[in-house]
């Protein structure tokens, strides 16, 4: 991003932000600003990335899901977001339409970025939204849920595969459209709470 350090956005990305998401002209530069300020070389590492939602989460252990969440929006996999990812990162979880978060969603458990999903991967980001839910919040799951394991075995059968299938993207998003009950499984809402608060977080 040639005018990352600048203290205001190119033309081109603002132009490409409000078309790719749903947020006006003055959100996007009051944001950038807000960016800039936490972030001044204009890119968020993983690091920092980690710290800001431990910091929301001081009651759990967010490490392993923000690195996951991390991943997934690095699109160019450098190892940073820059604003665009992270304003995309925004809209998608915050406003995006379904089959978008569906998209961003098969990302997420797609940990080896191969294209497709086995029952490992997706529990080891059932694993990790464990994690982020307090040891009081997990005693109110429903019996065949309430562990890692069991929550994997359970979004494994709404799939209907065998052990060692593998999920494909189209696959994914068509079994979850189908199924409120599969998307309520897979996700965790509290991202959307981590957004809002990084909208409002000034300095």
């Amino acid at each position: 991003m040639g005018n990352s350090k600048s203290g205001a956005l190119s033309k081109d990305l603002l132009e490409d932000l409000k078309l790719n998401t749903m947020y006006s002209e003055e959100q996007l530069c009051t944001w950038y600003q807000t960016f800039l300020k936490e972030c001044p070389s204009g890119r968020i590492s993983r690091q920092q990335f980690e710290t800001i939602y431990a910091s929301f989460f001081p009651d759990a252990d967010p490490k392993a899901y923000a690195c996951h969440v991390f991943r997934s929006f690095d699109s160019d996999s450098d190892g940073t977001l820059d604003f665009k990812e992270y304003i995309v990162a925004l809209h998608l979880t915050s406003s995006g339409k379904t089959i978008q978060k569906l998209e961003w969603a098969f990302n997420l458990y797609d940990v080896d970025r191969n294209g497709s999903v086995t029952k490992n991967e997706i529990h080891e980001i059932v694993e990790s939204i464990f994690n982020m839910i307090s040891k009081e919040d997990q005693k109110n799951l429903p019996e065949d849920e309430n562990t890692p394991e069991k929550r994997t075995d359970k979004i494994w059968d709404f799939f209907g595969k065998k052990e060692n299938d593998k999920i494909t993207e189209g696959e994914f998003i068509q079994g979850v459209m189908a199924n409120k009950n599969i998307l309520r499984l897979i996700q965790f809402d509290e991202p959307q709470k981590v957004q809002d608060r990084l909208k409002e977080k000034k300095h």
